[in-house]
């Protein structure tokens, strides 16, 4: 089955209740299932630049080099080593072009984003991720951080010096330990996961769950995941009730049914005649 009938994809992004304007940048290509969020930092309005170069470059440039109709050709593993190769090598090339636009530019200097970026193929889920911007699982009623903060106040909890519950009041939680375009080179963190039917992704800026919990995102998602749109609708209205003291961000992925990939005889059969 094509990926854009396997995936529902919703994204919105609103600019709360205090910024003046919107540095986060949503981005989703369905016929390839590539889904990109990023929250953009920087003076001026350099976030911004910097969250929009990244989704549209890095959208990009997995259009060009994520090609589906060749990926056939490979077994299940080869797809995976490769999706890891691809996606790596065109946030590379974002982050390049984001770390030059700063230094020749000094309204931009020191800009850099967040960022998500997810593909999906042949019944799994690829995840790449730099800062604080995260993705969640929902399987079944059972929502599941899938990423880990590039941040400071996650660096502390995890030493023990700060306990999860005080981490909801600190004032650190906006400090992130690593960023897209702010050093040379990057490396993002990566993962892959086996994805299954009625499977709800939801990636987020943090101006999601910096103002409400992850317990209100799970019974939101429980009661209206029928309905992706006002789902996420929701989502972004329950932050901004509740201060919407930052850009409010999200993509939500439903997993439809399987989109696994045919391969051996059949397929190439198939491929005749398309």
């Amino acid at each position: 089955m094509a990926l854009a009938q396997a995936l529902q994809i919703v994204s919105k992004t609103d600019p709360g209740r205090v910024r003046s304007h919107n540095e986060d940048c949503v981005e989703s290509r369905p016929e390839l299932g590539v889904v990109v969020l990023a929250d953009g930092m920087g003076g001026y309005n350099a976030g911004e630049v910097a969250s929009g170069m990244a989704t549209s470059l890095i959208a990009e440039g997995l259009s060009n080099e994520w090609r589906i109709k060749e990926l056939g050709k490979l077994d299940r593993s080869q797809t995976m080593a490769l999706c890891e190769r691809v996606v790596k090598a065109q946030i590379a090339k974002a982050n390049s072009a984001i770390f030059d636009a700063a230094q020749k530019d000094p309204q931009c200097a020191g800009m850099g984003t967040t960022l998500v970026v997810c593909v999906f193929y042949d019944n799994y889920m690829a995840v790449a991720h730099i800062g604080d911007s995260r993705l969640y699982r929902m399987r079944g009623d059972v929502l599941e951080q899938v990423t880990r903060d590039h941040s400071l106040l996650q660096e502390q909890i995890d030493s023990g010096l700060i306990s999860k519950e005080d981490a909801r009041l600190s004032h650190n939680k906006n400090l992130v330990t690593k960023a897209l375009g702010i050093d040379p080179e990057v490396e993002p963190e990566f993962h892959i996961y086996e994805s299954q039917p009625s499977d709800v992704y939801l990636l987020c800026s943090d101006g999601l769950n910096d103002m409400i919990e992850d317990e209100e995102i799970q019974m939101t998602l429980i009661a209206l995941r029928s309905n992706l749109d006002l789902t996420a609708q929701q989502l972004i209205q329950s932050a901004n009730d509740n201060g919407g003291r930052d850009n409010v961000s999200v993509i939500m992925v439903k997993v439809l049914s399987s989109f696994a990939v045919e391969r051996g005889w059949l397929a190439r059969l198939k491929s005749l005649f398309s």
